[in-house]
């Protein structure tokens, strides 16, 4: 499945779903941040990805980190939690979602980067080396949030 984000886009489909998704913000001992690059439209990301029934928003994005890289984490904080209606994801099955994420800060626990289905891959950058990767204005906003943002303090939109 492809995607295509739209982002404060007038030409931008209208919505026709919502749904809950994560997104973890995870740095090494080296203050590293772990990124993958997306296969369903080749952007860089941290990873995430939709809620499932029966489990946490917590749990949600330790398993989608686990998913998409090989690497286990804990979640210690929200970061934000990002609605804008101007935020639209549209997939090439028909669905056009709007944005509803919640960031999560967490710690690396264990593993090394692995390829998934979701994922083409997976690298450890220096926050100054993220202006030389490909990365959508909605995941910049949280990357800006995690790294300037005193900690306690959440974002909301």
């Amino acid at each position: 499945m492809t995607r295509v984000d739209y982002y404060n886009d007038p030409n931008a489909p209208k919505a026709n779903s919502i749904a809950v998704a994560v997104s973890a913000f995870i740095q090494d001992d080296e203050g590293r941040i772990l990124m993958i690059r997306r296969t369903d439209n080749d952007l860089y990301s941290i990873p995430g990805g939709q809620l499932e029934l029966g489990e946490t928003l917590a749990e949600a994005a330790v398993r989608e980190v686990r998913e998409e890289t090989g690497v286990e984490c804990e979640v210690t904080e929200v970061i934000g939690l990002y609605s804008d209606p101007k935020h639209v994801i549209a997939y090439d099955d028909g669905e056009i979602r709007q944005e509803f994420s919640i960031c999560f800060r967490a710690a690396y626990i264990s593993g090394h980067g692995r390829l998934s289905a979701e994922s083409k891959e997976v690298i450890w950058v220096h926050q100054d080396q993220l202006s030389t990767l490909n990365i959508h204005k909605s995941i910049k906003l949280r990357l800006e949030h995690a790294l300037t943002r005193v900690r306690g303090e959440t974002y909301f939109s």
